[in-house]
Protein backbone atom coordinates (compact mmCIF):
# COMPACT_ATOMS: atom_id res chain seq x y z
CA UNK A 1 0.00 0.00 0.00
CA UNK A 2 1.36 3.41 -0.95
CA UNK A 3 1.30 6.13 1.70
CA UNK A 4 -0.77 9.19 0.84
CA UNK A 5 0.56 12.59 1.89
CA UNK A 6 -1.40 14.44 4.53
CA UNK A 7 -2.75 17.81 3.38
CA UNK A 8 -4.22 20.34 5.83
CA UNK A 9 -6.59 23.10 4.77
CA UNK A 10 -9.40 25.24 6.16
CA UNK A 11 -12.68 23.37 6.42
CA UNK A 12 -15.61 24.52 4.29
CA UNK A 13 -19.37 24.07 4.52
CA UNK A 14 -19.07 21.47 1.75
CA UNK A 15 -17.09 19.30 4.19
CA UNK A 16 -19.96 19.06 6.69
CA UNK A 17 -21.11 15.58 5.60
CA UNK A 18 -17.63 14.11 6.05
CA UNK A 19 -17.13 15.97 9.35
CA UNK A 20 -20.43 14.63 10.64
CA UNK A 21 -19.54 11.07 9.68
CA UNK A 22 -16.20 11.21 11.53
CA UNK A 23 -17.79 12.90 14.55
CA UNK A 24 -20.44 10.20 14.89
CA UNK A 25 -17.81 7.47 14.72
CA UNK A 26 -15.38 9.17 17.10
CA UNK A 27 -17.59 10.34 19.98
CA UNK A 28 -20.42 8.92 22.12
CA UNK A 29 -22.08 12.38 22.20
CA UNK A 30 -21.35 13.87 18.77
CA UNK A 31 -21.80 17.50 17.88
CA UNK A 32 -24.73 18.30 15.59
CA UNK A 33 -24.29 19.42 12.01
CA UNK A 34 -25.57 22.88 13.00
CA UNK A 35 -22.88 23.20 15.70
CA UNK A 36 -20.18 22.57 13.09
CA UNK A 37 -21.84 24.92 10.59
CA UNK A 38 -21.94 27.64 13.23
CA UNK A 39 -18.21 27.30 13.98
CA UNK A 40 -17.28 27.18 10.29
CA UNK A 41 -19.19 30.43 9.73
CA UNK A 42 -17.59 32.36 12.62
CA UNK A 43 -14.85 34.76 11.58
CA UNK A 44 -13.19 34.12 14.97
CA UNK A 45 -12.86 30.37 14.43
CA UNK A 46 -10.06 28.40 12.83
CA UNK A 47 -11.37 25.08 11.53
CA UNK A 48 -8.84 22.81 9.87
CA UNK A 49 -9.21 19.48 8.13
CA UNK A 50 -6.55 16.84 7.44
CA UNK A 51 -6.96 15.12 4.09
CA UNK A 52 -5.35 12.05 2.57
CA UNK A 53 -6.06 12.60 -1.09
CA UNK A 54 -9.69 13.75 -1.21
CA UNK A 55 -10.63 11.96 2.00
CA UNK A 56 -11.12 13.92 5.22
CA UNK A 57 -9.40 11.92 7.96
CA UNK A 58 -9.43 14.38 10.86
CA UNK A 59 -10.23 17.91 11.96
CA UNK A 60 -9.74 20.51 14.66
CA UNK A 61 -12.29 23.19 15.56
CA UNK A 62 -10.85 26.18 17.38
CA UNK A 63 -12.50 29.42 18.47
CA UNK A 64 -10.87 32.68 19.51
CA UNK A 65 -12.01 34.13 22.82
CA UNK A 66 -10.90 37.38 24.45
CA UNK A 67 -8.02 35.82 26.38
CA UNK A 68 -7.55 32.36 24.85
CA UNK A 69 -7.91 30.09 21.86
CA UNK A 70 -10.38 27.34 22.77
CA UNK A 71 -9.78 24.02 21.06
CA UNK A 72 -13.36 22.83 21.00
CA UNK A 73 -13.17 19.62 19.01
CA UNK A 74 -10.44 17.34 17.68
CA UNK A 75 -11.31 14.11 15.90
CA UNK A 76 -9.57 11.56 13.69
CA UNK A 77 -11.13 8.64 11.83
CA UNK A 78 -10.85 5.80 14.39
CA UNK A 79 -8.78 3.45 12.19
CA UNK A 80 -6.28 6.26 11.49
CA UNK A 81 -5.73 7.35 15.07
CA UNK A 82 -2.23 7.33 16.59
CA UNK A 83 -0.58 8.08 13.24
CA UNK A 84 0.24 11.75 13.87
CA UNK A 85 -2.84 13.29 12.25
CA UNK A 86 -4.08 15.12 15.37
CA UNK A 87 -0.53 16.30 16.05
CA UNK A 88 -0.21 17.65 12.51
CA UNK A 89 -3.54 19.49 12.82
CA UNK A 90 -2.59 21.05 16.15
CA UNK A 91 0.90 21.97 14.95
CA UNK A 92 -0.68 23.77 11.97
CA UNK A 93 -3.10 25.56 14.32
CA UNK A 94 -0.19 26.71 16.51
CA UNK A 95 1.65 27.89 13.40
CA UNK A 96 -1.36 29.93 12.22
CA UNK A 97 -1.73 31.60 15.64
CA UNK A 98 1.94 32.09 16.55
CA UNK A 99 1.67 35.87 16.00
CA UNK A 100 -0.87 36.07 18.86
CA UNK A 101 1.44 36.29 21.87
CA UNK A 102 -1.25 37.15 24.41
CA UNK A 103 -3.64 34.22 23.94
CA UNK A 104 -2.84 30.75 25.16
CA UNK A 105 -4.84 27.63 24.34
CA UNK A 106 -7.38 25.80 26.44
CA UNK A 107 -9.35 22.60 25.99
CA UNK A 108 -11.29 20.00 27.92
CA UNK A 109 -10.65 16.28 27.68
CA UNK A 110 -12.27 13.30 29.40
CA UNK A 111 -10.27 12.34 32.47
CA UNK A 112 -10.33 8.73 31.23
CA UNK A 113 -8.82 9.58 27.81
CA UNK A 114 -5.19 8.82 28.67
CA UNK A 115 -4.02 8.79 25.04
CA UNK A 116 -5.41 12.28 24.34
CA UNK A 117 -4.05 13.65 27.61
CA UNK A 118 -0.57 12.31 26.74
CA UNK A 119 -0.80 13.87 23.27
CA UNK A 120 -1.78 17.26 24.68
CA UNK A 121 1.00 17.09 27.27
CA UNK A 122 3.52 16.34 24.51
CA UNK A 123 2.27 19.49 22.76
CA UNK A 124 2.87 21.65 25.82
CA UNK A 125 -0.50 21.52 27.59
CA UNK A 126 -0.77 21.17 31.36
CA UNK A 127 -3.73 20.14 33.49
CA UNK A 128 -5.19 23.15 35.30
CA UNK A 129 -8.45 21.95 36.80
CA UNK A 130 -11.47 19.69 36.60
CA UNK A 131 -14.98 20.35 35.31
CA UNK A 132 -17.13 17.98 37.35
CA UNK A 133 -19.78 16.01 35.44
CA UNK A 134 -18.93 17.84 32.20
CA UNK A 135 -19.86 15.11 29.72
CA UNK A 136 -23.59 14.59 29.29
CA UNK A 137 -23.51 10.92 28.25
CA UNK A 138 -22.08 9.60 31.54
CA UNK A 139 -21.38 12.70 33.69
CA UNK A 140 -17.64 12.05 33.41
CA UNK A 141 -15.35 14.82 34.58
CA UNK A 142 -13.27 16.84 32.13
CA UNK A 143 -9.65 17.78 32.67
CA UNK A 144 -9.12 21.44 31.79
CA UNK A 145 -5.79 21.85 30.02
CA UNK A 146 -3.86 25.01 29.20
CA UNK A 147 -0.96 25.76 26.85
CA UNK A 148 1.03 28.95 27.27
CA UNK A 149 1.08 31.15 24.14
CA UNK A 150 4.86 30.86 23.94
CA UNK A 151 5.04 27.08 24.40
CA UNK A 152 7.39 25.34 21.99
Amino acid sequence: MTAVALYIRALELGDLGDIEEIEQRAYPTPWSRSMFASELAKPTSICLGAFEGDELVGYVINSRYVDAWHIMNVAVVPERQRRGIATALLDRLFELTRHDERRGFTLEVRVSNDAAIRLYEQLGFEGRGIRRGYYTDNREDALIMWRDPRAT
